[in-house]
């Protein structure tokens, strides 16, 4: 076959090729083979990428899983304390003597000497009262004192006459008996009048109001021209003034049952006033009632403040800080106890990180702190905030842990992050 034919069947000529045409057949065919070369080793490449990106994030499930299935706990190691202790309390203060002054007699209001805010000396007049009717009451008083006076001399000489015609047997015995009678009864008549007499001169001195005290009139409820009764009659009482001693000052507080076995006379506490910051006063505990209140709980103390430079007002709001005799307490945060059926508990947690549940018999309330009694000694770790779930034998991680390993779960991600991408 010629190759004029074989040409027009395409079959290529079992001749000699041209040299050109099979270099050219060679290089196609080394490129082919390259470049399936490198699409084997690309496919090679995703696929193992693949492979080490599963594996790695089923090795990161796998963590993540056991890290979730862990209980992570924060825990405290409960000492034993031996700090003394206060206990703050409120209280108002109050003058070391007030006194309110009455009208000892009814009458008006003659004149006023002394107003609020002015100190006054034991004895000085604060105000003038006109007691007319007091004074009739007095000069009655004082004609009836003349009337008996008269009336028991009369009867003294009768007696003596009458005496004498005994002697001389002109007169019976009841008669002489009689006349001495007469005489005793003027006698009785002129004491009573005498001291009737006394009795509403006592009440012509309280004309004058005099304070009963060194100290400040802190109330004056009357004006010239008034009308006041004696004491309180005609209604409920008004003190007309009222004298307070504001050196010292005495202050009352109520303290709880649970502390009050720890509070003694002659204690130094501390006074402190919101208005007053940066300032402490200190006192000294006078009294206390050696009782409880049964309706409050509560005894009451007494505290004796000095106030020499009047700092302090009467009346004011004011926080004691009472300190509490020191012993060794055992005390756990509040947020430790785990209330359940009826019995308080707390998660305690061994050297094995292991769970056991306590119970514990609590002492005294301190607020954030209460003080354990029984069922737990010095050095024991505690579970604070346990959750509702934990129970006797459960195996737990401190919060601490769980820090460090997300901390390192996190390098771990970085890490295998591809460079270039968040």
């Amino acid at each position: 076959m010629s190759e004029e034919r074989h040409s027009s069947l395409a079959i290529h000529s079992t001749g000699v090729d041209d040299p050109h045409d099979l270099m050219q057949r060679h290089q196609v065919i080394r490129s082919s083979k390259i470049t399936a070369a490198i699409v084997v080793v690309l496919l090679l490449l995703g696929g193992t990428r693949t492979v080490l990106s599963q594996s790695h994030n089923m090795e990161q499930l796998k963590a993540d899983v056991h890290a979730r299935s862990q209980i992570y706990v924060k825990t405290t190691v409960i000492q034993v304390s031996e700090a003394s202790q206060t206990v703050a309390l409120p209280g108002s203060l109050q003058g070391y003597v007030q006194s309110p002054i009455y009208a000892r007699v009814p009458g008006y209001v003659k004149r006023w000497q002394k107003d609020i805010g002015s100190r006054v000396r034991k004895g000085e007049v604060l105000a003038e009262l006109e007691t007319p009717e007091t004074d009739e009451l007095l000069s009655q008083a004082m004609a009836a004192r003349q009337q008996a006076a008269a009336s028991l001399e009369l009867a003294k000489s009768t007696e003596a006459r009458w005496t004498a015609l005994r002697a001389k047997d002109a007169v019976s015995q009841q008669e002489v008996d009689e006349k001495r009678s007469n005489s005793t009864q003027a006698m009785a008549n002129l004491a009573a009048a005498e001291a009737n007499m006394q009795r509403l001169k006592q009440l012509s001195n309280f004309k004058s109001l005099l304070s009963p005290t060194d100290g400040v009139i802190t109330r004056r409820n009357v004006d010239t021209g008034d009308l006041v009764d004696a004491g309180a009659a005609g209604g409920l009482p008004r003190a007309l003034f009222v004298v307070t001693q504001t050196d010292p000052l005495r202050l009352y507080v109520n303290v709880p049952q649970t502390y009050a076995q720890q509070i003694k006379a002659g204690q130094t506490v501390t006074v402190r006033q919101t208005e007053l910051q940066g300032q402490k006063f200190d006192g000294k505990l006078a009294r206390t009632a050696a009782s409880i209140d049964p309706l409050t709980r509560s005894m009451q103390v007494e505290i004796s403040l000095p106030n020499k430079d009047g700092t302090l007002l009467p009346g004011a709001f004011v926080q004691v800080d009472l300190p509490l005799q020191s012993k060794a307490n055992l005390t756990i945060p509040n947020n430790a106890l785990i209330i359940r059926a009826g019995n308080v508990k707390v998660a305690t947690v061994d050297a094995d990180k292991r769970v056991k549940m306590q119970v514990v018999t609590l002492g005294r309330n301190l607020g954030e702190q209460v003080e354990v009694t029984s069922g737990l000694k010095n050095g024991t770790r505690l579970v604070l905030n346990p959750p509702d779930a934990l129970s006797d034998g459960d195996v737990v991680n401190f919060a601490a842990d769980a820090s460090k390993q997300d901390a390192e779960s996190k390098g771990q991600d970085k890490a295998a992050a591809p460079k270039g991408k968040p």
